[in-house]
């Protein structure tokens, strides 16, 4: 009987220890949720993008004991911008937030939250808007923004491929619309040639035709090929060119579906090196740098690619064991560089499957 009286008590007095905590909890949480906004999501439904910006004002209550003051209402994107008042919220009073979303060139389902700070720095409430954008017809400029020539225009100069890999067939295209009212001869010269690119595109494009010029890479398994692949073709319409280049561009690495349970980790000593101050008659400088192997097979490395100003002392092949490092230098002759900043990269090409591209930093002053 003693024991289960003490045992009684000692329950009790748990279960009040307990109260006591969760009372403190709700007393904190009041004090903290002070600025209220009922409610505090907007949902436009559906808008057309052709009739512009839309706008909802919340309002919110201060239901604690003391005056608020917000600070800033932040907002996820720059498609959503708040009008707000910084003048103190007394206890029981309203404040009003404005909020405004464009959805120019923002087709499609959205979803925005901001947060309101109040001057003590922390977040008082969150805001949402959200809605679907029925897109507007975009024009034909808008569409194929790049002027070739002669009615021709294109969506873009630039066709960038990422990662090629032995043995696989990687496509992309470029869009094309002939805006004249008449036929176009069209030729891509090319300017730099990687050997590798097919470019497939019609000689003779007819008036308002459009279409995609389409390009290819294909690297043979059996002779693979490491690093940038970068091809540059001149854009030229009844035999002219205004200057119009296309570049198409890719980085060969080894296919990571090859990859075995062990793989190599490649890590870098550091992401930049910095020479400083070099005066343009000082000697040869030279910067160390170390590349590391913390994965469990051995590491190779595929290709060194670097600008003019360097060199370096890494080179294609160079193998590293597990656990492994190997110690490389940068370097630069300040004599054969122009006076001021100095900026370059050192781009290495590995077989680690999960990062096989590591870029390297070098930057100088040449000074007199």
């Amino acid at each position: 009987m003693y024991l289960c009286t003490i045992e009684t008590k000692v329950q009790m007095a748990g279960k009040k220890h307990i109260s006591l905590i969760l009372m403190a909890v709700a007393l904190c949480v009041t004090a903290r949720a002070q600025l209220v906004f009922e409610p505090d999501t907007r949902d436009f439904g559906t808008i057309r993008e052709s009739d512009g910006q839309v706008s909802h004002t919340f309002t919110g209550i201060n239901r604690g004991d003391k005056p608020v003051v917000i600070l800033d209402v932040v907002a996820t994107c720059g498609c959503t911008a708040p009008q707000f008042s910084r003048r103190p919220v007394v206890p029981g009073g309203k404040t009003q937030i404005t909020v405004t979303f464009d959805p120019t060139n923002r087709p499609g389902a959205f979803s925005k939250e901001l947060g309101v700070y109040s001057s003590e720095r922390r977040k008082v409430a969150t805001l949402t808007v959200r809605g679907t954008v029925t897109p507007r017809q975009k024009s034909t400029e808008e569409l194929y923004p790049v002027d070739a020539g002669n009615g021709l225009r294109l969506g873009s100069t630039l066709c960038a491929f990422s990662y090629v890999y032995p043995g696989v067939r990687m496509q992309s295209a470029v869009s094309y619309a002939n805006t004249s009212d008449r036929t176009l001869t069209l030729e891509l010269k090319p300017q730099a040639a990687s050997g590798l690119l097919q470019a497939d595109y019609p000689r003779q494009v007819a008036p308002g035709e459009r279409g995609e010029i389409n390009f290819a890479y294909l690297v043979q398994a059996a002779r693979p090929r490491y690093g940038t692949l970068r091809d540059i073709l001149e854009v030229r319409t009844d035999g002219k060119t205004n200057g119009t280049h296309l570049m198409v561009h890719a980085i060969c690495i080894d296919n990571p579906k090859d990859a075995g349970d062990k793989v190599p980790v490649s890590e870098l000593s550091a992401n930049i090196l910095k020479f400083g101050a070099v005066k343009h008659a000082a000697p040869v400088q030279r910067q160390p740098f170390t590349l590391r192997n913390s994965g469990d097979d051995e590491l190779i490395v595929r290709a060194v690619e670097h600008g003019e100003h360097i060199s370096t002392t890494l080179a294609p092949g160079q193998r590293i064991p597990a656990g492994g490092s190997f110690t490389a230098q940068v370097t630069l002759d300040p004599r054969k560089q122009d006076y001021g900043i100095l900026s370059d990269h050192l781009v290495l090409i590995t077989d680690d499957p999960v990062r096989p591209m590591r870029r390297v930093r070098i930057t100088a002053i040449i000074e007199d």
